[in-house]
């Protein structure tokens, strides 16, 4: 593990007193230059810069005018979100805690190919939210309860700042784009924080931004049936749904926004995701399921599963719980991983296991926590009760 400290010239807040270009929508850009009284194609030369070279110096634009260059170096800026912290673990995962405005952290975690190829691919969970606004009992995450949304230039940024950390020492115009695959998967509820993330996708997918595929990026939800509908219609891009239950009653207990949303309308939703009138648009949703110990990982669960998903073109990713401090759950065995898959495997699924990466810098699956100004209060009821059970167990 390697932990250090980063200093980042972002910390003297630029963006106060200029525009901060980051973030901003091929269209966005090219009504700000309009304004700026410069022609619309001006938009498609800077995000080229930006995003594909990494550029934040408007001087080393060699395409544009030298008077161009100055206009937006007094009035706009291209900051990222400072890093407070980068780890690297030993297998290659690594970790990024950026400070947003306001002073709060979130954190960012890539994880590369096994075969560690310096091409290979390279897979970026990026957080939405400072915090989260669920609760679900098996994630850390949500146990520092939510403080607000990420704006599109603080998402973007996580995978700006991804893709730099491979450029250093490489000149300007060799630099190419080395994160494959986006997953927003990280810190919050993509689909509580619509706008932002569908904006930040879209520079991902962008020809003139990352230039994504887009089957390389994923949204994750625990199920906000009706933004699911809307994503349909906005966006192509891969969907995953954080199920970890077969039936409303366990859902309930480990993912409590199925109250609000049960399974049958999380499912109908998940169809017209699938089905959806646009030819173009991916043709199975991946299901999400930790294996908790004799919680949610029975025979009768993964026929239950079977039964569910019949009638939805799925994949399903059993992920193996990761424990964190005073965890109520433990991970299940691989024997008990490996007959649920099994099972799921037999009746025609197809079923992967994740592989753990990351634990030893606390970067794995449910397990990144920043710093937050808890609105709902959660962390501090998180707490009295960690130390009520500790009480107790004393008495």
């Amino acid at each position: 593990m390697n932990k250090i400290p980063v200093f980042n010239p972002n910390e003297l807040n630029q963006t106060e007193q200029k525009t901060n270009l980051l973030g901003m929508s091929k269209d966005e850009l090219g009504e700000f230059f309009k304004n700026l009284g410069e022609k619309p194609f001006r938009a498609t030369q800077v995000m080229k810069w930006i995003y594909q070279f990494g550029v934040t110096d408007f001087y080393q634009m060699t395409n544009l005018s030298k008077k161009l260059q100055e206009k937006l170096d007094e009035v706009a800026c291209v900051v990222p979100p400072a890093v407070k912290f980068k780890q690297f673990s030993e297998d290659g995962t690594r970790k990024w805690v950026f400070e947003v405005a306001g002073g709060s952290l979130v954190e960012t975690v890539l994880i590369p190919a096994e075969d560690g190829k310096q091409f290979g691919r390279k897979t970026l969970c990026i957080s939405s939210q400072v915090g989260c606004a669920l609760d679900c009992s098996f994630c850390s995450t949500g146990k520092q309860g939510f403080e607000r949304d990420l704006k599109a230039s603080e998402i973007i940024g996580q995978l700006w700042v991804a893709n730099q950390s491979y450029m250093e020492n490489v000149p300007v115009t060799e630099r190419e784009n080395r994160v494959t695959n986006v997953v927003m998967m990280g810190m919050g509820e993509p689909l509580l924080n619509y706008e932002p993330v569908v904006a930040s996708m879209g520079l991902m997918l962008d020809d003139f931004g990352f230039g994504l595929s887009k089957r390389r990026v994923t949204l994750s939800t625990s199920g906000i049936v009706p933004k699911m509908y809307d994503l349909a219609k906005d966006i192509d891009v891969a969907l995953a749904i954080s199920l970890h239950a077969p039936n409303d009653e366990l859902r309930n207990e480990l993912v409590p926004i199925n109250k609000k949303y049960p399974l049958k309308d999380l499912i109908a939703a998940a169809k017209a995701y699938v089905y959806d009138e646009n030819p173009r648009h991916k043709k199975h949703v991946t299901i999400e399921y930790v294996m908790l110990k004799d919680v949610n990982d029975s025979d009768e669960h993964a026929h239950q599963l079977v039964k569910l998903l019949k009638d939805l073109p799925s994949k399903i990713n059993l992920i193996p719980f990761n424990p964190f401090p005073h965890a109520p759950y433990q991970r299940s065995s691989n024997n008990r991983i490996h007959a649920f898959s099994n099972i799921l495997n037999n009746a025609g699924f197809v079923c992967t296991i994740r592989q753990t990466r990351g634990d030893d810098i606390d970067a794995a699956c449910g397990q990144l926590v920043g710093q937050v100004a808890d609105k709902t209060r959660r962390a501090k009821q998180w707490q009295q009760k960690i130390w009520q059970g500790k009480i107790e167990q004393q008495k």
